[in-house]
Formats: structure tokens, C-alpha cells, sequence
């Protein structure tokens, strides 16, 4: 994985531009700490920052390519899964290959033979701009379920692109403004976001699975997929076979790699799943043995006691899992403390405020992975596709007519003051945006009501919560260089999942029942079994005392910038009387009284660290 950037101007010469793109691309130095490039004509640049994965010399980026006089420059993240298959289609249209294996050499070769219907083809994770030096266009892509970030900001005169905000934000030209949407997004929607949504005014994001073709005279947006409802017609016996056979192939393609390779286990379904496939190829192709790794923190078992969410501790079911696959593992446990100072440097990776120390934890937990290995596989995606969160099975919840992971927004109201309260409504915005994501829902005929209700809760999860996980993942990997991949991301696996009826996803009347089912012999019994448990969060009361702390020492600064937008009264009486909050989480399963403090701690570093200005 990497980090690309791209300037696109029509009044100025670019060619003299080489300061300003390097310095956008060297913000995401760590997204690519390997090697470093950039390129520039009269009217583009592009800037590249990498981070060999495979064919290290053949590569390079960015990447330039002249095909029939044509100029071609493509600046590229991500990983295609089937480069050998496209290789030697391209091969049998006469087209000469320069690198031994390079994805980015096989992506833009497929470009400058298919064009915009190149993405077609693609098997993998990438966003990517090609500048075509004689037609003056830029073409930009992202893969189908939005694994990997695009960014761009554009008005009359230019377009600016990269992975991440940070790059178009230090651009001269460029203000971090944010008007009240921008805040509806964080303070209601927040953590999680509308997609396409910037945050920041005038940036938006290209949605998943939807390419951009940019001239001077227009921009034109089109998606190139998206999920079709149809009638299934497996039986069950059937659908659980081809749902091995899609998932397997998927971890199987994601394996390749020419640097050391490791999943992320945590004894759960999902990751237990995902390792057992990956440890049963490494034995056929007598490979050494796969690494594990999980997290933890320090002194949890002392204060963790089961709830509605964390069922069960994680750790027996990872030695039982390791022990079976003979995987190598590796226990990470955190310092409490550590976590609570993680929380900025997680803010500044994300470029926005995030899930808190559910952030920061995996922002330390891909630390120390790095320290053994440059590529991860990691279990994302498979609740939302199969449906396996609590929400899924609460009748009360999906009669509901909203977001199922945003929850409290009169009692998040309640913290806010009464002057912004003036210029937004959270709640009317949040409705606003659930009824926007209800009408994309791809209808199917004559479905009953209970299963469109579900098909709808289920578009719901993979294209909203879904992509709140997703870009978690990324950015917290990226910032310590390392490349996570998720196999149940995979588009072919997520589009059969998606027409699998309700009532066959919980075969046995069990949360996954048909994937339980789909890996029978591959885990054993218990672990099959075993009810969901989410990403583990500290029980700690040395973390929660270190985010007091630091939110006292917010609202006691008179200058803090976060002070125009909360009641500080309110919340300074909640933080010291020690009464809660809220009565359950306010955010997906975990974020409760603890994370909203550390939520408040990190608006108000943002707000600070990035010298926005609030256009209120």
C-alpha cells in the first residue's frame, strides 16, 4: 500500500510545481516509508510515496508508460489479487511488460488497452489517478467496497487528490474551514460518516466503486458497481458450499506477498476462519509457520466482567486456535497510559476525530505487527456482509427507522451549547441522511416485508458502518506502514452474501449460521460456536482516569477551541460527579460514557492541531 497525491491546475505551469506536490506526498510518508517519487508536466503532478510490498524495483512510482506516442503517469494504492490473469491477457494483446510482476504496471497497461472500463477486470483494493498527457485528462478510480481512500477538492481552476486529507490541506491554496455540516458529520454522525462527505469544506471523498474522468471543461462521476438484488436459488447445502469456495479463494489471492505475512486473531469467527485457510496453504506450499497476533491490555482480566457485547474474554479461544492451526502467535498487550496519549497521534492519522481508544488501540497494535511483518490479513467486513451484529437480531432495533450504531442524539444535544444548537439540528440531519442511504437500496420484487426490512439494515451496515471499520483500518495501519487486507471485502463474496435469504444467514437460528455451517472441519466445534464478540476494549480505570483528566484541563482552558460548541457546565458536572452519561453506548457496541469524554478530548485537538475554522 501507499500514498498518492495529484495537482491538476490549468492557470499555472506545474513543471515548476515540484515543492508543493513533494510536500503533500511527504505528509503521507507513512503510509509509504519505502521509497518516495513525483512527476510533473505543464498542467499535472503527481507525487508518490510507497511501500514495497512486491517487485520492489519494477514498481517504482510514479509510474510512466508511452504507448503510441501516448503519455501515460499513474500514481496507484493498493493490490490487485489477480495482476498474473491480467498480465497475460494484456501479453495476448501485444503489450510488453518491463517489471517482473508489478500490479501498477499491469493496472495502467489495463487502463491505456480497456480505458475507463479497465476497473472492470480488477480483482483488489486501489484508488489510483492516471494523467493522460495528450488527451489532458485525469482518470481516478476506487475499488468496489472502498477499502482503500480517495480524497480530492476541486474548483474552476484545479483539482487536488490523495489518500488522505492531510496532503490536500498543506496545498497553499487550500483552507481547513468546516461549516455546519461539516460539524453535523462529527458531532451526530460522528465517528462514522456519509460517504463521499469530507468533513472539511470543499473536499469530498469518490464513493466506493465509482470512477472520475476530469478535463478541464468537466468533471464527469460514474459508478461502475454496486450490489444487485436477486433471487437465490441454492439450496442450503449448496450455498454453504459456494460461500466456502468464495471465501477461501478470496484469502487465498490476498496470501501474495514478497515481504514476511501475518493475520490478526483474535479467536473469533472471522479471524479464527481466515487464519485457518491461510495456515493450510503455508503447510501445502511448506512454508514456515503462519504468525499470529492478537491484542490485549495490561491488567484487563482484573476489571473485565461479561456484558451484552463482550461476552467472553479472548484470549482462551486464541491459545485454542493457535494451538490447532500451529500457528506461531504473538500476545500484544498495551499500556493503559500509552493508549490514552495514542489518542492524538490516531486523530492525526484519521485527519478527523475517531472511534477513541478503539482507534488508538489498533493504532498500537499495527505498531508492533510492524516490528514482524509488512502485510496483515484482518476479519473486517464479515459481520456487516453476514449479518452479526446484535443489531441484526433486535426486533425493537429494526423496526426502527434509523442508523442502528447511532444512537443518543437528544442526550448528545444535551452537551452541546446553545448557540451552535441554534445553526444545526443533529437529529433532523442524521434522519435526513438515514432516508438518503434507504433510497439507494436496490430493490428485490416481491421479497416480504421482514426480508426487504433486512436487506435494507443490511445495505445499511456494508455501505455505512462497514466503511467507518474500513477506513479505521486503513489509516491506523498506514500510519506505522503496514498493509491490512481484508478478504470478506471481497466483491464477488460480498454480492452472493447479499442475496443469501435472512432466514438461510442464521441457519440453526444462529447469528452466521451459514458460514458456521460453511466451515464445518476447518475449526473446531467450540469455535464454530462461539457468539460474537467485538474488537476488545480496555476495563482499565487508569485509562479512563488519564481521558478525565485531560478533558478537565480542556474546560479549564478558557482558549480551548472546542469551548464555543459544548455546554462545558453540564459536562464538567458530569465528569466530576461520576454520573454517567449515557445509559448505553451512543456509538456501535462499545463507545460509551468513557469514549464520548476521549471524543471531546480529540474535537478539541483537531480543532486545535489543524487550525480550523469554524464558518458558523
Amino acid at each position: 500500500m501507499c500514498g498518492i497525491a495529484g495537482w491538476i491546475s490549468w492557470n499555472e505551469d506545474l513543471r515548476e510545481a515540484d515543492g508543493i506536490i513533494e510536500k503533500m506526498s511527504d505528509t503521507m510518508q507513512h503510509r509509504g516509508p519505502d521509497a518516495k517519487g513525483i512527476w510533473n508536466s505543464r498542467h499535472a503532478a503527481l507525487g508518490h510515496r510507497r511501500l514495497i510490498v512486491v517487485d520492489p524495483e519494477g514498481g517504482k512510482q510514479p509510474m510512466v508508460r508511452v504507448n503510441r506516442e501516448r503519455t501515460f503517469v499513474i500514481t496507484y494504492n493498493g493490490e490487485l489479487y489477480n495482476t498474473l490473469e491480467l498480465r497475460r491477457d494484456l501479453e495476448k494483446k501485444g503489450h510488453i511488460f518491463y517489471s517482473r510482476n508489478s500490479d501498477t504496471e499491469v493496472l495502467l497497461t489495463a487502463y491505456i488497452e480497456w480505458g475507463v472500463d479497465c476497473v472492470n477486470r480488477f480483482n483488489g483494493i486501489y484508488s489510483f489517478g492516471i494523467w493522460n498527457e495528450e488527451e489532458q485528462s485525469l482518470f481516478m478510480a476506487r475499488d468496489r467496497m472502498g477499502v482503500k481512500p480517495l480524497f480530492y477538492y476541486s474548483d474552476q481552476r484545479q483539482l487536488l487528490f490523495a489518500s488522505e486529507p492531510k496532503a490536500i490541506l498543506i496545498h497553499p491554496a487550500i483552507k481547513a474551514e468546516v461549516d455546519s455540516e461539516g460539524l453535523a458529520e462529527i458531532l451526530f454522525m460522528g465517528p462514522s460518516r456519509t460517504p463521499g462527505h469530507g468533513i472539511f469544506k470543499g473536499m469530498k471523498e469518490l464513493k466506493p466503486g465509482c470512477w472520475m474522468l476530469y478535463r478541464a471543461d468537466h468533471i464527469m462521476i460514474k459508478r461502475y458497481w454496486g450490489l444487485k438484488s436477486l433471487s437465490h436459488n441454492d439450496s442450503l447445502d449448496d450455498t454453504a458450499e459456494l460461500l466456502k469456495d468464495l471465501f477461501c479463494s478470496s484469502v487465498e489471492r490476498q496470501l501474495i506477498a514478497d515481504r514476511p505475512l501475518c493475520t490478526m486473531l483474535s479467536g473469533g469467527l472471522d479471524s479464527s476462519a481466515i487464519t485457518a485457510v491461510a495456515a493450510r496453504v503455508y503447510s501445502d506450499n511448506k512454508r514456515d509457520g503462519l504468525n499470529t497476533f492478537s491484542v490485549d491490555y495490561a491488567d484487563n482480566m482484573k476489571f473485565y466482567t461479561p456484558n451484552q457485547f463482550e461476552t467472553s474474554s479472548d484470549n482462551p479461544w486464541i491459545q485454542q486456535v493457535s494451538d490447532y492451526l500451529h500457528t506461531q502467535h504473538n500476545y500484544i498487550v498495551l499500556d493503559n497510559r500509552e493508549l490514552a496519549a495514542a489518542l492524538e497521534p490516531a486523530l492525526l492519522a484519521n485527519d478527523m476525530p475517531d472511534m477513541t481508544d478503539i482507534n488508538s488501540s489498533l493504532y498500537l497494535f499495527c505498531r508492533e505487527v510492524k516490528k514482524h511483518a509488512a502485510v496483515a490479513l484482518s476479519g473486517e467486513c464479515a459481520d456487516e456482509i453476514l449479518g452479526g451484529y446484535p443489531w441484526f437480531h433486535d426486533a425493537d432495533v429494526i423496526k426502527t427507522r434509523a442508523f442502528p450504531w447511532i444512537r443518543m442524539l437528544p442526550e448528545r444535544s444535551r452537551f452541546l451549547s446553545a448557540g451552535l444548537l441554534k445553526h444545526l439540528s443533529g437529529e433532523e440531519y442524521v434522519r435526513d441522511k438515514y432516508r438518503e442511504a434507504i433510497k439507494e437500496v436496490p430493490i428485490l420484487e416481491g421479497e416480504p416485508d421482514w426480508d426487504a426490512r433486512m436487506r435494507e439494515i443490511s445495505y445499511l451496515n456494508i455501505t455505512r458502518f462497514m466503511q467507518t471499520l474500513l477506513d479505521r483500518k486503513d489509516r491506523m495501519s498506514m500510519a506505522n506502514g503496514l498493509e491490512v487486507r481484508v478478504p470478506f471485502a471481497d466483491h464477488d463474496l460480498v454480492q452472493y452474501v447479499w442475496n443469501i435469504p435472512w432466514q438461510m444467514k442464521n441457519h440453526g437460528g444462529r447469528a452466521k449460521g451459514i458460514f458456521r455451517k460453511a466451515l464445518t472441519g476447518i475449526l473446531p466445534s467450540p469455535v464454530l460456536e462461539r457468539k460474537k464478540s467485538p474488537y476488545p476494549k480496555t476495563h482499565n480505570p487508569i485509562y479512563r482516569a488519564e481521558v478525565q483528566k485531560e478533558l478537565l484541563k480542556v474546560l479549564d482552558n478558557s482558549a480551548a477551541p472546542i469551548q464555543t460548541l459544548i455546554n462545558k457546565d453540564i459536562i464538567r458536572y458530569y465528569v466530576e460527579s461520576g454520573r454517567p452519561f449515557f445509559d448505553k453506548p451512543w456509538f456501535s457496541q462499545l463507545m460509551g460514557d468513557i469514549q464520548y469524554m476521549a471524543y471531546l478530548v480529540q474535537i478539541n485537538r483537531w480543532l486545535d492541531k489543524y487550525g480550523i475554522n469554524l464558518l458558523i
